[in-house]
Formats: C-alpha cells, structure tokens, sequence
C-alpha cells in the first residue's frame, strides 16, 4: 500500500490506498518512515503523494483507537523528512487529515490540488497531535490560524490555505505531476552538497 519509484536521485513515495481514502495503519506507517531515512543519502528530491482523490485520511480510525495515534512512529516519520537534506515536496493530490498532517509540514514544498482541504480533527476524535505538528503548522501559518486548525476543527478550503501559507502552490490535478517535475529540476541538477548547504543557510545553521 505504499509504493516506492525511483529515477535516479529522484524518489517518488505514492501512498496507494485509494479505497480507504489513503488512511494509514502501522505497517504503512513504518514503510513510509523507512523509505524517508533510506533517502538520506541516496535521493536529491524526495516527492510523497498519493493514489486517488485524496492524500491521506490520516490514520485508519480502528488503528488509532487501538493505540496508533500515540505510536512514536509518526514522529520517526516527520523527523526522517525534516532532517532529509535534499529538497522533499508534499504533492497533494487531495485532501490532506488529521496525523497526515505531520509528513507534509515536515516537507520543504506543499503543492496542493484544487478542491484539497486540510483539516485536523484531532480534539474531536479524543487525541492529542503529534509533538511536532503544532509548532511546524504555527510557524506556516502563525498560532492563530494554528489555532483555527486544531482547537476549533476548522475545515481549510485549498484558496484559504494558500493564502494563509500552508501550501505554497496550488494547481489543476492534472498539473500536478508536472508541477512537481518543474520544481525538482534546480535540485537535481545541483551537486548534493550545495543543495544540502543552502537548506542550512535558509535554517539559519552554519
């Protein structure tokens, strides 16, 4: 259910769970944590999208009650993303929900369809979010609009999250893949290690 394409140093993760709107269960959660630490290393530009209309549900509803939503495994994910030093890019084919929150914010790029909505509903369904989620949302679209997002369950058409900053670009879905291709090309055709030093100039590491 999760789907590993590669060309080169470019990777391409599809979450491929189109029935169940892309939800996650633990098995496809740790795929996707390993093939985010196999890329260090091995790709320039790591793309993550999804099959169908939707990105990610995120987690499958019986998994999280069963324990998933407090499993450190979400953590390891995102952590795997920000710390990719190449450039990683949340191509969202559609909506994007609750814990699949982490891996995009956790992405350099968000690039979203028209029609996406982002939500989290993570107060209504009795969870806490991701450690990491909250500060990366805040420091995207400010504690305010953060707040909107998880304290008062706002549903964020994809007009409002562009204007807001949650994604960075918004196209037709079927502009997205070449969306994608259009905005890895600087990055692949760059050394490895220019492109890993101007991330931490823009970090503000030395």
């Amino acid at each position: 259910m999760i789907a590993l394409e590669t060309r080169d140093a470019f990777w391409r993760v599809v979450i491929d769970r189109p029935d169940k709107a892309n939800a996650l269960t633990a098995e496809m959660l740790g795929e996707l944590a390993r093939m985010a630490e196999d890329a260090h290393g091995q790709a320039q530009v790591l793309v993550l999208t999804g099959r169908g209309r939707v990105f990610s549900a995120g987690a499958d509803l019986e998994a999280a009650r069963a324990g998933l939503a407090k499993d450190p495994v979400w953590e390891r994910l995102s952590g795997a993303l920000a710390s990719f030093e190449g450039l990683s890019i949340a191509a969202l084919n559609g909506t994007l929900a609750g814990g699949a929150f982490g891996m995009a914010l956790a992405c350099d790029l968000r690039i979203a369809v028209e029609g996406a909505k982002f939500f989290y509903p993570a107060i209504s369904l009795g969870f806490l979010p991701q450690p990491s989620d909250p500060p990366r949302l805040a420091a995207l679209v400010g504690p305010a609009r953060a707040k909107m997002i998880l304290l008062a369950g706002q549903k964020i058409p994809a007009e409002e999250a562009l204007a807001w900053g949650l994604i960075d670009r918004l196209v037709a879905p079927e502009a997205l893949e070449a969306t994608v291709a259009e905005l890895s090309e600087a990055a692949l055709a760059a050394p490895a290690e220019r492109v890993a030093a101007i991330k931490a100039l823009i970090a503000g590491r030395d």
